[in-house]
């Protein structure tokens, strides 16, 4: 969306080019083909190109989209789609193939802390380095400024690394935790009483109060969405190869995220079914040594998750299902090995390369807070 507002602001400078935007949790089909009218008259008549922007387009049904196809393939319309969804299938394929698919990865860290740093300049706020004890005096201009009635607001520069860390790489969620944290300052020092001047005290928002407002409660999993897909795929190829460790983290990373464990179940009995044989399964299960090691080990990969610093890594490309064009194209699924077609043992990653090496059995999670 963003993207599209900064391609509108430059067509306005141009002024040869019309920008529409639409919703397609709002807009019917008629108004569709208003907009559409209204880009064909414009193109015969003022010669003026109209980019059309639909936000959400993977809310649009099928024959919705099917109203865009010929405007696109004539030109009457430039067509710019945004969706959360994987494309390969939410979007029709005769519409996809006339279009170029932009993957927008999530921010790193570095870029997270850039988006930050322009908020708190937007907002006014000091930033510092280095959490003072007195409490009070923040800055060489905190005295000049006693007699001002509003209050002087100073943010932790580790609270700001904190909130860069924690957000998953999503802006959104970045600036979200920034304005609750702060709104949460004010109003606790609205309801504190004035120091002995009579003055309301600076406000310090500190790495605590983010903490409190931005948990990694949110790790980035859609039940319905293209992680989903991904991570029973990366959890499915992880037991296939027999690497315990992957395994469990692919399962920690579905039922963190709010993965139905009936559905987990499912995919378990199915596996035993297609890779092991049900059968195989029980008599594996009678004798395997009975103790609590794999609890343990599945409480380390939860302290890992919710303690990861910076976004939680993607699942490999190779373990990811490439069911459509589009996706193997991106790369999914390739060079994966199928472990059934091979005699030999199969050596090949199924940990994120900043997982690689992980032993959740004996890593223990107060020798580090991120990985091993």
């Amino acid at each position: 969306t963003t993207l599209a507002h900064i391609i509108a602001r430059n067509s306005k400078k141009n002024g040869t080019t019309r920008f529409v935007t639409l919703s397609a949790t709002s807009t019917s089909t008629s108004e569709v083909r208003e907009v559409i009218k209204q880009a064909q008259n414009e193109l015969r008549l003022c010669k003026r190109k109209t980019i059309l922007f639909i936000d959400e387009i993977h809310r649009f049904n099928k024959s919705q989209q099917d109203t865009f196809l010929p405007h696109v393939e004539c030109g009457t319309v430039t067509l710019i789609g945004a969706t959360t969804e994987n494309p390969s299938f939410q979007v029709n394929a005769a519409l996809l193939s006339r279009c170029r698919v932009l993957v927008l990865e999530r921010l790193s860290v570095e870029a997270m802390g850039a988006v930050l740093r322009r908020a708190v300049a937007a907002l006014g706020l000091s930033v510092l380095g280095v959490q003072e004890t007195d409490g009070q005096n923040y800055d060489a201009g905190s005295t000049a400024r006693a007699v001002e009635s509003e209050p002087k607001v100073y943010i932790e520069q580790k609270a700001l690394d904190t909130i860069a860390h924690l957000c998953d790489g999503d802006a959104r969620a970045g600036l979200n935790g920034l304005q609750l944290a702060i709104q949460a300052r004010i109003s606790a020092t609205k309801l504190a009483r004035p120091g002995a001047d009579g003055k309301t005290k600076d406000i310090l928002v500190q790495e605590e109060h983010v903490k409190e407002g931005l948990q990694r409660s949110h790790i980035l999993y859609d039940k319905a969405g293209e992680e989903h897909y991904n991570c029973i795929s990366a959890l499915h190829k992880s037991m296939r190869g027999s690497h315990e460790n992957a395994a469990l983290y692919w399962l920690g990373r579905m039922l963190e995220g709010g993965e139905d464990p009936l559905y987990v179940a499912r995919r378990l009995v199915r596996f035993a079914s297609e890779d092991v044989i049900l059968a195989q399964c029980v008599v594996y299960l009678a004798r395997a040594p009975k103790s609590v090691e794999v609890y343990m080990a599945y409480n380390n990969v939860k302290s890992c998750l919710r303690n990861h610093q910076g976004p939680l890594p993607p699942v490999p490309l190779h373990l990811r299902n490439a069911p459509t064009r589009l996706m193997k194209e991106l790369g999914y699924a390739k060079g994966y090995k199928y472990n059934p077609a091979f005699r030999e043992p199969v050596q090949q990653d199924y940990l994120p390369e900043e997982l690689k090496g992980m032993n959740f059995f004996t890593w223990k999670p107060s020798a580090s807070k991120s990985g091993p």
